[in-house]
């Protein structure tokens, strides 16, 4: 591993309060890859032998079924994934793949739940991340059923927007179809939604976002802090898409 990359690990919030011998001892067991852009390195069913954490590049999450796909997060430095996977030794329930050249730390699963076992302050951190990640499930699935494409879409932009210190301008993290993928809607749905919203306070050039009229836009979002949160334990672990850049800053 390179110098930087386990001072930069040390600091993610699941590795940030366990003792020290312990953190060494599971990098002692890890190993550093790098893997090419567009390459399938997990794949859903199988054995979750590894934690992943992301130091370089990008990495898509996705779910398949009968001809279906759907984005399910993008992890990007520093993160990681899948843990509970790793922590209940079942298979992973989604695919990984890179979306740019990607550096990886793979961190052996029976290590994580042996030192599981003996820290507790790891435990802990185990605990606040899988729960911060459940309710991020839970905030994502309660706008998938409770709204409409319209309103996910203008909820999504005005949380981001927020999520960077309400700027007005930011850009997306995520190309379209992806983002259309993790909102539940078709590219051709999410086009005709992005184009309606240029009358409610918001237009998108590209990757870049403007908002024009906060006002306009929070009424069609109607935000709601038990469906947009956040939850920041969830953050860094695989369940949602990135934070926006800070245009204005």
């Amino acid at each position: 591993m390179r110098d930087h990359e386990l001072p930069e690990v040390r600091r993610l919030p699941l590795f940030r309060n366990m003792l020290a011998e312990n953190f060494e001892s599971l990098m002692r067991a890890s190993y550093a890859q790098t893997f090419p852009a567009q390459l399938e390195m997990v794949r859903q069913g199988d054995p979750a032998d590894l934690l992943h954490i992301v130091v370089e590049g990008a990495v898509e999450l996705f779910s398949e079924w009968n001809g279906h796909q759907s984005t399910m997060a993008v992890v990007r430095p520093v993160g990681s994934f899948i843990l509970a996977a790793c922590i209940k030794d079942q298979p992973y329930l989604m695919s990984a793949r890179t979306m740019a050249r990607t550096r990886i730390i793979l961190v052996p699963a029976s290590d994580i739940r042996s030192v599981f076992r003996r820290d507790m302050e790891f435990a802990v951190s185990c605990m606040n991340e899988l729960a911060g990640c459940y309710r991020a499930v839970v905030r994502h699935a309660k706008a998938l059923k409770l709204r409409n494409s319209h309103e996910r879409i203008a909820a999504y932009l005005y949380r981001q927007s927020r999520y960077a210190g309400d700027v007005a301008t930011f850009t997306l993290t995520v190309e379209k179809r992806l983002l259309a993928s993790y909102l539940g809607m078709t590219a051709e749905n999410l086009s005709r939604a992005l184009k309606a919203l240029e009358a409610d306070g918001v237009k998108v050039d590209g990757s870049r976002v403007i908002i024009t009229d906060r006002e306009k836009l929070k009424a069609i979002a109607r935000p709601d802090y038990l469906i947009d949160g956040p939850d920041w334990d969830g953050s860094t672990s695989g369940v949602a898409l990135p934070f926006p850049r800070n245009e204005e800053g």
